[in-house]
């Protein structure tokens, strides 16, 4: 306990010193929010414009979808808030920068992503809010407090699926140094969780399943309250594919960070 409020109180401060020098420029906060915001809206506005020639996808209308696509950012946000600086990993690695993380009595890896909190994922969380509870009216869901613990369990196992995914990603730039593609590959395949699966053949549907299971950062969680009485039970998998893949990542950063020993210059 005591070691959870020490790292606790060391991320608030470093967080805040953080945040604090990113506001002296405004004008890049407002304007890569405003970007973010807008790549996220394009999403939706494919949803728009395939249902005007259909009535629904695979059974699922354009409401349900906007839940589903809501979920899905809202499970990816703590990604895009906590360990953004994963994006830079390899830049760190190749000019010795990141020998530094070694020399802290601190946790490497908390180390290295408590120096950066994307701010403008802020605005990714206040949008996937408001579709959520938009989607949530027109639907007339019912949240329940089983609804509302189930939910909150859920988004936990899935945004930790996504954080799994991106820190094995990252991880590959300890072998590889320009691995930035691997990264980017992920987060584009991150973008499927946002469709139900079934319209996916039986081969990607078992590679976003079991191989890179991104259909639990949103499908499978989705269905539990959208279409509750053809829910497939594998859904109460996710929080617990979301803490193994954790520690199958974590494992393989505590593996490369043993095999870094700097730029040797």
């Amino acid at each position: 306990m005591k070691r959870l409020k020490f790292y606790s109180r060391l991320y608030i401060k470093m967080i805040s010193q953080y945040i604090k020098a990113r506001m002296q420029f405004r004008s890049d906060f407002y304007i890569s929010t405003f970007a973010m915001l807008l790549l996220n809206i394009t999403g939706l506005f494919t949803y728009w414009v395939l249902f005007y020639s259909i009535n629904n996808i695979e059974g699922w209308n354009l409401n349900e979808l906007i839940f589903l696509y809501s979920f899905a950012l809202l499970a990816v946000t703590p990604m895009q808030l906590f360990f953004d600086n994963l994006w830079v990993i390899r830049i760190s690695l190749r000019n010795g920068n990141f020998i530094k993380y070694y020399f802290k009595p601190i946790n490497t890896l908390f180390y290295y992503v408590s120096e950066v909190f994307d701010i403008k994922g802020l605005g990714q969380l206040v949008l996937a809010l408001t579709m959520l509870i938009y989607s949530s009216v027109k639907l007339g869901l019912h949240w329940t407090p089983l609804n509302i613990i189930m939910f909150v369990v859920f988004i936990f196992g899935s945004a930790l699926i996504m954080i799994s995914l991106a820190l094995m990603a990252a991880s590959v730039s300890f072998w590889v140094i320009e691995s930035v593609s691997v990264l980017v590959l992920i987060f584009k395949l991150s973008e499927y969780a946002r469709y139900p699966i079934t319209i996916f053949n039986g081969f990607f549907r078992f590679i976003f399943t079991c191989i890179i299971p991104v259909a639990f950062i949103g499908y499978y969680p989705s269905r539990f309250f959208l279409k509750p009485d053809s829910v497939d039970m594998g859904v109460f998998a996710t929080p617990f594919i979301g803490i193994g893949l954790f520690i199958i990542a974590y494992n393989i950063w505590r593996i490369g960070l043993n095999r870094y020993s700097g730029t040797g210059s």
